[in-house]
């Protein structure tokens, strides 16, 4: 699950043990020999099988810490030697409430901005289609042009002596996320 705010609130429905506590994530081999596999924490990968513990709830969980309710899981086999699948959806729908909680706290961005941004992604949408060179040059463009407005903003920033928490939640990110963002257009030859 992933939303506006990137990796910063990139959310799973999580593995919940019996006792209430977040198992540690496991690392899942696929078998090819190659050592190619997957660390998760997503509640499937809980289920007892190759020494990983049987998840007894799944719960939205946020990277930024944040976790939702509880549902269970039952992983009961049916006559038919099927399992039933849990239903992610409440979790999936406790997630973006806090995804939306993160939003209202963020500094609002002005409607003809929205709007303008909007347009901008239908028309370079539109152009990578027709003409995909021409989109790379327009965002290639754009990047320039953001990375050089992001920069003014930085020390802007730095010279107000804003505190990283106050940055943070204004981006909708960590504090460590936002000053390292920060840092970033700082530093930008």
């Amino acid at each position: 699950m992933t939303e506006q705010f990137g990796e910063s609130h990139e959310g799973i429905a999580g593995a919940v043990l019996a006792g209430g506590e977040e198992p540690k994530p496991v690392y899942l081999d696929f078998g090819s020999g190659t050592g190619r596999g997957v660390e998760t924490g997503e509640w499937w990968a809980y289920d007892g099988r190759s020494g990983r513990p049987r998840a007894a709830a799944l719960r939205a969980a946020c990277a930024c810490g944040w976790r939702g309710e509880s549902y269970p899981v039952d992983w009961e086999e049916r006559v038919d030697g099927s399992r039933p699948e849990p239903d992610t959806g409440e979790a999936y729908r406790d997630w973006s409430e806090h995804i939306r909680a993160v939003e209202r706290r963020t500094v609002p961005l002005p409607d003809e901005l929205t709007d303008l941004m909007d347009r901008l992604e239908d028309q370079l949408a539109a152009l990578a289609e027709q003409a995909p060179v021409a989109a790379l040059r327009a965002a290639t463009a754009l990047e320039r042009l953001t990375a050089d407005i992001a920069q003014e903003a930085a020390y802007a920033i730095q010279e107000d002596e804003v505190p990283w928490e106050r940055i943070g939640t204004a981006l909708g990110l960590s504090p460590d996320r936002a000053e390292s963002l920060l840092t970033h257009y700082l530093l930008r030859q």
